[in-house]
């Protein structure tokens, strides 16, 4: 493999806890149930809409997601000056001989912002987040829109998330897929997608590089 794509959330960043308490202020502001890191990494999902739906155990529309994604990222943003890279992210990075990008579902001007102020920007040839003003979508047409910028045949690349949309973001296009274990899902829902799952990054980079 040539190329290699880095998830952020969950990934990169170890920001579980702020996730999960952020989340937990949302479905506050509704009178939603409190869940826990467990709960988290169990039934999380994109559209994160559905996600909502399910720990609400009713449907949520269009105006209500709005109002629980700008309650959310509100929160999050309070705590995202404490958050830390995972512990192996750098030394992961830098053992990657190929080139290096990263594709984030979190918005695209505070992620740069985030690269710059972690010390990653100097690592990677692209880094693409979410435009607009409201999140929640499934990667797989973000994905093909970075490759496609850098003009990248998926076949040459790997990328290394947490989800379970990872995995078919990447394989819908015909990219390698390496799971993380230490994000945002169960490693039992990684392992049932059939995909490489890892538990550390330093392992993620070591699986892809042998794709």
């Amino acid at each position: 493999m040539k190329h290699l794509v880095w998830d952020w959330n969950g990934t990169l960043l170890d920001d579980l806890k702020l996730v999960v308490d952020a989340t937990n202020v949302c479905l506050a502001t509704i009178g939603g149930p409190v869940i826990t890191a467990e709960d988290h990494r169990r039934d999380f999902r994109r559209p994160i809409l559905d996600y909502y739906a399910h720990v609400l155990e009713r449907p949520v529309d269009e105006v209500e997601f709005q109002l629980l994604d700008d309650a959310f990222h509100d929160a999050y943003r309070l705590g995202m000056a404490d958050v830390k890279l995972a512990p192996d992210a750098l030394e992961a990075m830098a053992r990657w001989t190929g080139t290096q990008s990263l594709l984030s579902m979190f918005f695209h001007d505070e992620l740069l912002i985030e690269v710059e102020r972690h010390g990653l920007g100097a690592h990677l040839v692209r880094v693409d987040g979410l435009p607009g003003t409201v999140g929640g979508h499934r990667k797989a047409a973000y994905l093909d829109r970075h490759l496609q910028a850098l003009r990248l045949d998926p076949a040459e690349v790997v990328l290394i998330g947490d989800s379970v949309d990872d995995g078919e973001a990447a394989t819908s296009l015909g990219a390698t897929c390496v799971l993380y274990a230490g994000g945002f899902t169960d490693v039992t829902l990684l392992k049932a997608t059939g995909l490489p799952v890892a538990a550390t990054l330093l392992e993620a980079v070591e699986t892809a590089a042998a794709a």
